[in-house]
């Protein structure tokens, strides 16, 4: 059985989908958590559900754009858990669906602050709390959307700070390994949760097409790769 027992995780983007999922598994598996996103209420609820079966957990809603609020996360994990040893930073947007030339700066620079610029504030602060408890995994939501062949109508923005979230990953992997800080991105296929938004059922099957198993994915699929991740069962996987 895969153990997280006296791991401390943060996980971001928690208030629904793989964030979610992810929070939910993490505890079950014995990690105490730290969870954030954007709606408190959410949040709560989350935590209410982990403390009825078992475990713990803390909630701090916030913005990951904002050094501010990554700091705090780290300060909580540390204040309240003793630590930090996982980081799941999986908060993200998708944006506005549309052309480049209908797409505006302002669009473009929330995407890629929400899913690049933010992963590089949250491991400023997550990595130095790793190595004050010798090692830890820090994993990223990237997504095959912008990676290799699959690029998608519409998803400029989006495209690019996926691509970019695995170049910061890559590099990130080669500056810790040494210190057994093991960095991995996930970079899941079609997902059902809010951010998969499909217009109509021939647009869903389209997406369903594009996989191997000609369907999307459950939250508590993707959330499942991201506990092997997080615990000991991946050692030697960075």
């Amino acid at each position: 059985m895969t153990s997280l027992n006296e791991k401390v995780a943060i996980v971001t983007g928690a208030s629904a989908g793989i964030g979610r999922a992810a929070a939910r598994l993490f505890a079950q598996h014995g990690a105490r958590v730290v969870v954030t996103a954007r709606r408190q209420a959410e949040l709560d609820t989350l935590v209410g559900e982990i403390e009825a079966n078992g475990g713990e957990a803390i909630a701090l809603a916030g913005d990951v754009r904002e050094d501010a609020h990554n700091q705090k996360l780290v300060a909580a994990a540390e204040s309240r858990f003793g630590g930090l040893d996982i980081a799941f930073n999986n908060a993200g947007a998708v944006g506005p669906l549309v052309q480049i030339d209908a797409l505006e700066r302002s669009d473009w620079n929330d995407v890629i602050e929400t899913n690049l610029s933010s992963a590089f504030s949250a491991a400023r602060y997550q990595v130095p709390a790793m190595r004050r408890r010798g090692g830890g995994s820090l994993i990223f939501t990237s997504s095959f959307v912008g990676h290799e062949t699959a690029g998608m109508p519409g998803m400029a923005a989006y495209a690019a700070s996926k691509a970019g979230l695995v170049g910061l990953v890559k590099s990130l992997a080669s500056d810790l390994g040494h210190e057994a800080i093991r960095v991995n991105a996930l970079l899941p296929g079609g997902t059902d949760t809010r951010m998969a938004t499909f217009e109509n059922d021939e647009q869903r099957a389209f997406v369903e097409g594009m996989h191997a198993l000609k369907r999307i994915a459950r939250p508590e699929e993707i959330a499942q790769t991201a506990l092997f991740l997080a615990s000991d069962a991946s050692s030697f996987t960075t």
